[in-house]
């Protein structure tokens, strides 16, 4: 029993790392016909223009995230719609340029904090940045369409992977949302 006081001053003392290692960023729209709030660790980076897309870098890790808000008419557009007509020959296809090699992966409809959103990811084989993992995310909610698309080195998906399903979660397309889940 003489350990415990030690055990919670040591504890104690931990509290403001652990605290900072979990703080976030927030980043809202500035457009009030394109709501938004996209969470995400606050080390990274961010960069864009009002109306054009928003890009999130991590400073640490080959990691990148662009969000884009663009109008859309289809009010019918569904997740659950989209992951039965995606078609992977297409989608390949569309981010070979980008990313040569690129295969297809898994592919289901996942949740943003505000709403489902369709999700597939696939790698590429490489190119002079080597392999490259993308986690793409897609929805459409009132008049918008919401793309979320995340890269990064194959090889660090364990540091990285993690990062991205925080800021998925997180996403919301409302403009007042707070975390859910710590990146």
């Amino acid at each position: 029993m003489r350990f415990v006081p030690a055990i919670v001053a040591l504890s104690l003392s931990l509290l403001p790392a652990a605290a900072y290692a979990q703080t976030a960023g927030i980043s809202g729209s500035p457009l009030p016909d394109q709501p938004y709030t996209l969470i995400y660790p606050d080390v990274m980076v961010t960069s864009g223009e009002a109306g054009g897309p928003l890009t999130i870098n991590h400073p640490a890790l080959p990691l990148q995230c662009v969000l884009t808000v663009v109008p859309v008419e289809d009010t019918g557009w569904t997740a659950e719609g989209a992951l039965a007509a995606l078609d992977a020959t297409t989608v390949a296809a569309g981010w070979n340029e980008a990313f040569p090699g690129f295969t297809l992966g898994a592919s289901l409809v996942t949740n943003y904090q505000s709403n489902p959103a369709l999700q597939y990811e696939g790698t590429s084989t490489g190119g002079e940045q080597g392999p490259i993992t993308l986690v793409h995310t897609e929805t459409v909610d009132n008049g918008n369409g919401y793309t979320l698309d995340c890269f990064y080195a194959t090889e660090m998906a364990a540091d990285a992977r993690p990062v991205v399903d925080a800021i998925i979660a997180n996403f919301s397309t409302e403009q007042d949302a707070q975390p859910v889940v710590t990146p």
